[in-house]
């Protein structure tokens, strides 16, 4: 086995683990600059050049500079030991100083308790390195103490006092390490929360551009929905003028007819504005309870200006069916998504006498809504990659290849299913599936249906 690998096992540790694994040292690139230069005051202390102080602190911070690289290349057990060793070496330096510059009685002995913080200082979050120069400092500080002929009480004095600035340092290494690890914490939550933000801020304008690709897909049959009342109300103007300026005694009754035809023309126009205003604008409301007879309403009122002049379109959702959760403009986009989708293959495939069923039904726990028709149905190469992204065998001004993939999230997103088949009798099936709300959530609908025919009429 080498002797640097990226072999390292992958885990998720807890905090004390991450404390005490090797591997989290951070050594500042400044600092083997700062050991090696610091031989200035060796020459000061020891009153000329000192070929052996030189020697520890090359050696020092060759090692220091080279500690992090080692660091990412090796294995958790290559980690720990270099982590003793540095330790070793980082105690050993300090104690090597103080002999060469006079032992006991030079000016570096003072310096031995303090020397356990500057290696907190030089190997940050190093808990391992830390730990081991403290038990290098103590055992060196004792045996110097006692090499000189001092007292063990003294010796052991001197110890106390190492002892304690290992202490520290590890209290603040500790510190240092939670404070990090909250920060990282603080950043990662933003940045997920801004993620959070901008997916949803996508997502409701990927919702929003296939609205609008829906709405010019039945731009036709909305201008022929308009320029027929627009036709009638422009004659009934022209009528009106000729009649009030030119015969000033022109019958009343008639008039009075004529305004309430133009009237109607008129509301008629608003109501198809109003309609698709509604559904084009961006969502902002909450799910919340809706029945599908409302949702299939909303849908059929656009749906039937694309589908009036190419199938009939047969609509049988009763209103007592439990209600479902979700976001009514959105379930409607989906209902209207697929009505549409039904009237494009119809008119492809210029299938005769064609026709659109939705059916609302309970199965079990569940809510059904079927949307079908009488073509050709799904070409078994088809049906399996129906919901992928950008697959479409319309052309590309019928069809974005996002339609049924954003209709199944959707769906997903109020708990339900969306899958698509063929029908035994011929032509496609979509089935919808939503789970039951409570009873309690549920208020009380009569029973109905309603049918639009082919010419539109409800």
């Amino acid at each position: 086995m080498p002797l640097f690998s990226c072999s390292r096992a992958p885990k998720a540790p807890s905090e004390l683990e991450q404390m005490y694994t090797p591997g989290r040292t951070q050594i500042p690139r400044v600092f083997p600059v700062v050991v090696l230069g610091s031989y200035v005051l060796d020459v000061i202390v020891a009153g000329g050049f000192q070929l052996d102080m030189l020697a520890v602190r090359v050696t020092w911070a060759l090692c220091l500079a080279f500690y992090p690289c080692m660091l990412e290349r090796a294995s958790e057990w290559q980690a720990r030991l270099l982590a003793v060793f540095h330790g070793v070496l980082a105690g050993g330096a300090g104690l090597a100083l103080a002999v060469f510059a006079g032992g006991v009685n030079g000016p570096y002995v003072a310096f031995l308790p303090g020397w356990q913080l500057v290696v907190t200082l030089l190997y940050q979050r190093g808990i391992v390195e830390i730990v081991t120069s403290g038990v290098v400092g103590i055992i060196g500080t004792y045996l110097l103490m006692r090499a000189d002929g001092r007292s063990v009480t003294v010796a052991l004095t001197w110890d106390a006092m190492v002892v304690s600035c290992t202490l520290f340092g590890l209290y603040c290494t500790s510190w240092l390490f939670k404070m990090q690890s909250a920060e990282h914490q603080v950043r990662l939550e933003r940045t997920r929360r801004e993620s959070l933000e901008e997916l949803a801020f996508s997502e409701r304008r990927r919702t929003q551009s296939e609205k609008l690709a829906l709405i010019g897909r039945i731009a036709a049959g909305v201008m022929h929905e308009i320029n027929n009342p627009l036709s009638y109300v422009r004659s009934n103007l022209d009528f009106l003028q000729k009649n009030l300026i030119e015969e000033p005694t022109a019958d009343k009754e008639e008039l009075a007819e004529v305004l309430v035809e133009t009237r109607s023309g008129v509301e008629h126009i608003q109501r198809i504005a109003l309609d698709l205003k509604g559904f084009s604008r961006m969502d902002t409301e909450e799910a919340s309870d809706c029945a599908l007879a409302d949702v299939v309403g909303d849908a059929v009122k656009l749906a039937s200006l694309r589908l009036k002049h190419v199938a009939g379109l047969n609509v049988d959702v009763p209103k007592e069916l439990p209600e479902v959760f979700a976001v009514r403009r959105k379930l409607a986009q989906v209902v209207l998504n697929l009505l549409v989708n039904a009237g494009d293959a119809l008119e492809e495939h210029q299938v005769a006498h064609g026709e659109v069923w939705v059916k609302g039904r309970t199965e079990g726990d569940r809510v059904v809504l079927l949307v079908e028709d009488n073509g050709t149905g799904f070409a078994p190469h088809v049906l399996p990659r129906l919901f992928e992204n950008f697959f479409t065998t319309k052309s590309p001004e019928k069809g974005t290849g996002l339609g049924l993939p954003l209709s199944r999230e959707l769906v997903t997103q109020f708990g339900g299913v969306l899958t698509a088949e063929n029908r035994p009798e011929g032509g496609a099936r979509l089935r919808l599936e939503f789970p039951v709300r409570p009873a309690g959530s549920r208020s009380g609908r009569s029973s109905g249906s309603f049918a639009v025919a082919k010419d539109g009429a409800a």
